[in-house]
């Protein structure tokens, strides 16, 4: 396997343990400890930061056509049969969550970004990592 791409899937694996070690359990927890709640959406962003990037570095190591952005990275990887549809879909939608974390494009939603925190941001990353370790 590519180091780039070994050393990827260890940064975003050590980011997925972090939050784990940190997010609370409950939604009340997380909205009223602003301490928690920026530790959280750091880790996110860094999390699908990592994830766009190991995209990329899979694009480039099978010389699939280049992405004119960092949505069509899951696309492409879709079409060359890399990762599902859902799970593409996931990935973009996470993309746009960390968007929104990123540059504050509207009022984030505490209630989604923890649920997804929660409940779909690890097992949706995880799904990725195995999906890219299958094809290298």
């Amino acid at each position: 396997m590519n180091e780039r791409i070994s050393d990827k899937i260890r940064e975003i694996e050590e980011h997925l343990e972090q939050l784990e070690e940190i997010k609370p359990d409950y939604l009340k927890d997380y909205i009223q400890d602003f301490k928690i709640r920026a530790a959280c959406e750091r880790l996110t962003e860094k999390i699908i930061e990592g994830i766009v990037d190991l995209a990329f570095l899979i694009i480039k190591e099978k010389n699939f056509d280049s992405p004119e952005n960092d949505l069509e990275t899951f696309d492409i990887l879709l079409e060359n049969n890399i990762i599902q549809e859902k799970l593409a879909k996931k990935l973009q939608d996470a993309k746009r969550m960390r968007n929104i974390l990123a540059h504050e494009y509207g009022k984030v939603n505490d209630e989604i970004i923890f649920y997804s925190i929660k409940e779909e941001l690890g097992n949706d990353v995880m799904d990725f990592i195995r999906a890219i370790k299958v094809i290298l």
